[in-house]
């Protein structure tokens, strides 16, 4: 069973606004089913889109972490005297 990636309370408090955006911008009366429906569709769609952009963001900020720790590794080593 997969667990909620979103709160009740939140999924509410997202229909609700998607529910008075679609009202107010384009004069559509949506139920809570069909805005529910809509609000899955979209997260379906879009969702693994910004879920990779989200791992290669932190895929990258690692590696620059760990080039940096690497750097001063590299600074604090000693050179043999000659």
């Amino acid at each position: 069973m997969e667990k909620d990636l979103i709160s009740r309370e939140d999924k509410e408090r997202l229909l609700l606004k998607v529910q008075r955006h679609l009202s107010d911008e384009v004069e559509a009366e949506l139920g809570r089913f069909e805005v529910e429906t809509l609000v899955d569709l979209v997260a379906r769609l879009i969702g693994p889109h910004y879920y990779n952009k989200g791992l290669r963001d932190a895929q990258a900020l690692i590696a620059r972490q760990v080039d940096q720790i690497n750097d001063s590794f590299y600074e604090m080593e000693r050179l043999p005297e000659a």
